[in-house]
């Protein structure tokens, strides 16, 4: 089988690309799913954490460093071996390694902290993913609100959002100290037990809103 290969991209740093990653691994973990990670991005940030992540016994695996020309090929072969690989982009849509996740990717994640300037880089990556879209009929998208605050600007924000023309994923992660804290024990909300329910909710609604829309592109 071919295998399944989603890409969390980005235009710009702190929209919390990693965190969505390494999140959503935790969330595929508790599953038992079989994946991998794909680490594209020189800041090799999903390297380090998952690294942490496999050592603290998590079940999530050691991202695969994946670059250069064949960047594509590398992503598909591992997908071929995984059955689905989560891509950590670089941030930034001129970057080599995100164009090639994109020739190659099922469904494209695209985090959005709900901030104007981030809604601003965000028509950019909308735009370009569009235009991969012309050629590749197949592609699937979706804008993630990340980091959402309880204030009524970060809600008219993530409103304002619906008025893209990707659609906005059934899903979002709020801003939480759970996610920071994870990072630091090197793994997921789902090593944090209890105290971190809510987060452990969010993730696991990502993760069924994801493997929705992957199961509905196999049909």
């Amino acid at each position: 089988m071919a295998g399944q290969i989603v890409a969390v991209v980005s235009q710009k740093g702190g929209a919390g690309k990693t965190t969505v990653v390494m999140q959503v691994a935790g969330g595929l973990a508790e599953r038992s799913r079989p994946f991998a990670i794909a680490d594209l991005d020189p800041q090799e940030s999903a390297m380090r954490w998952s690294e942490l992540s496999a050592a603290a016994g998590t079940r999530i695996p050691v991202a695969h460093s994946v670059e250069g020309a064949d960047a594509a090929v590398q992503l598909r072969d591992l997908a071929k071996t995984a059955g689905l690989v989560l891509a950590d982009c670089p941030p930034s849509i001129e970057h080599p390694n995100t164009l090639a996740a994109l020739e190659v990717a099922d469904l494209v994640l695209v985090p959005v902290v709900p901030s104007p300037t981030d809604l601003w880089s965000t028509r950019a990556v909308e735009k370009l993913i569009l235009q991969v879209q012309e050629r590749r009929k197949t592609l699937k998208a979706y804008l993630l609100p990340n980091r959402v605050l309880r204030t009524r600007l970060a809600g008219e924000i993530v409103d304002f959002m619906h008025e893209f023309t990707l659609p906005v994923v059934s899903a979002a992660l709020a801003q939480r100290n759970a996610f920071a804290e994870s990072a630091l024990i090197g793994g997921s909300v789902f090593q944090l037990g209890r105290a971190a329910d809510s987060a452990q909710e969010e993730v696991r609604g990502l993760v069924r809103a994801l493997l929705k829309e992957l199961e509905t592109k196999k049909k």
